[in-house]
């Protein structure tokens, strides 16, 4: 009975860290570019009180043994990275990445950050940054001058000026990152990836080369978190909780009943 407490006690735990994987979930329901999150459990390592296969007697071998679970806990939470709805925001430097890859940005001590996050903007020496004011990598400016952008699905950037409102110059190309293990990023917040030794080194391509999405002006990705399946979860951490509960409360009535059994 006492191991019942402890095991039921793991069950509460992880199921408190699925609600809590759930709510962040629905909180980035709206947040663009935004990766859901799925919790991966585990057994706890098995007390084995009859090994399978052991001998009764000379010859004779039992088929099943006895071991007894000591729980669960939580693996880990494994990111999801499907893609999202698109948005038509018609502003010329919302992006979004129809297919894999991410968007790179320098930090301010010089790192690279990845990110789905296409919501850009000009700051004002005219060079193309995200909504903290991180430079797009590899850097572009574009003229003072400038009355229209456009951006291609390969990545290319063009402006007309008002200087020469009758011609298009190219500015730079956009690049984007893939990695072998996306789910190996470190969410470090602010819609921002790292790279980690699990992810890998990113590999740099243009936009529709070597398995990188096209890029999609006046768009922006949604995010991918369904929230029906997350109300579903929701409702299945509370009600395993409320059993994982339940089992205590068993556990902890048949203790009283055999302490009462040794006082009388």
């Amino acid at each position: 009975m006492i191991r019942a407490l402890s095991s039921a006690a793991t069950g509460m735990i992880a199921q408190q860290f699925l609600v809590d994987n759930t709510a962040n979930n629905l909180a980035n329901v709206n947040t663009t570019g935004f990766k859901r999150s799925k919790v991966d459990f585990q057994d706890l390592v098995f007390s084995t009180l009859r090994a399978p296969g052991s001998e009764v007697v000379a010859g004779i071998e039992v088929p099943t043994g006895l071991q007894i679970g000591n729980g669960v806990r939580v693996a880990g939470n494994t990111g999801i990275f499907t893609q999202g709805p698109l948005e038509n925001t018609g502003n010329a430097l919302d992006i979004a990445i129809e297919g894999e890859g991410f968007f790179q940005v320098t930090a301010p001590d010089g790192s690279i950050r990845y990110t789905r996050d296409g919501s850009f903007r000009l700051n004002a020496t005219g060079q193309i940054v995200n909504a903290d004011g991180f430079l797009l990598e590899p850097a572009l400016t574009v003229p003072t001058d400038t009355i229209a952008i456009t951006i291609a699905p390969d990545g290319t950037v063009s402006v007309v000026t008002g200087s020469a409102p009758t011609t298009t110059t190219t500015v730079g190309t956009i690049t984007l990152a893939r990695f072998v293990n996306p789910a190996g990023l470190s969410r470090e917040g602010r819609n921002l990836f790292r790279e980690t030794a699990a992810s890998g080194a990113p590999v740099l391509n243009q936009p529709g080369q070597e398995g990188t999405g096209l890029l999609q002006q006046g768009f922006l990705e949604r995010s991918n978190v369904e929230v029906v399946q997350e109300l579903v979860n929701l409702i299945l951490a509370q009600r395993a909780y409320e059993f994982n509960a339940r089992a205590i409360r068993v556990s902890d009535s048949m203790l009283a009943t055999a302490n009462d059994l040794v006082r009388q």
